[in-house]
């Protein structure tokens, strides 16, 4: 078994392990807010979110950036509370400042406090070579992002359906009321691991 494959199934498994679920609830709260029209919108926040891990992981694990731990662990749960409080406050994406194109910017800087994450459990699996390893690390994944991504996709278009047989004809759209409900609950999980992550 190749160098690249080892390290592309653990990368694979980094972002598939429900052990490791605040970074799929991250994804789940990002990509929320959009259907299956918005795709081209949804690639741009996705990749942002990916260069801005990936420029972190290749730092700090070729240690030109160190940062605390603990510092870390309380940051990702606080970019899960900032989305989704975006997701809420943001009702009408078409009048958003900026004409909503400030999101790939907000996940890509949110991406930066992923990337260090995945650093911290990386960076122990290094012995000599960092390129292999780290390519196929994040060419894992990457490929666990789309499976998360895909049926986050499948499970939204079940769950708008349910919202509109029972919600009522002066109520919300059911993808909005998915919007909120999606994200109140990821926020609130989000939230309780902030403060339990909390250096102070």
């Amino acid at each position: 078994m190749s160098e690249l494959f080892v390290y592309f199934q653990l990368g694979f498994r980094h972002i598939t392990d429900l052990a490791g679920m605040d970074h799929i609830l991250f994804l789940l709260v990002l990509a929320a807010v959009y259907h299956r029209g918005d795709w081209k919108q949804a690639l741009w926040v996705i990749s942002a979110f990916t260069v801005g891990h990936s420029v972190t992981l290749a730092l700090a694990v070729t240690g030109a950036l160190s940062l605390p731990t603990e510092l870390i662990e309380f940051l990702i749960p606080v970019t899960i509370v900032a989305t989704a409080v975006e997701n809420i406050v943001v009702a009408d994406r078409a009048r958003a400042p900026w004409a909503n194109r400030y999101r790939p910017v907000l996940a890509g800087v949110f991406g930066l406090v992923h990337g260090a994450g995945f650093a911290n459990y990386l960076r122990e699996l290094f012995v000599d070579s960092l390129a292999v390893p780290l390519l196929g690390f994040n060419l894992g994944i990457e490929a666990g992002q789309i499976v998360v991504l895909l049926i986050a996709a499948a499970a939204f278009a079940v769950l708008d359906r349910m919202l509109d047989a029972v919600r009522r004809p002066a109520a919300l759209p059911a993808a909005r009321m998915r919007v909120l409900l999606v994200s109140s609950v990821v926020g609130v999980f989000a939230t309780m691991w902030a403060f339990e992550r909390s250096p102070w």
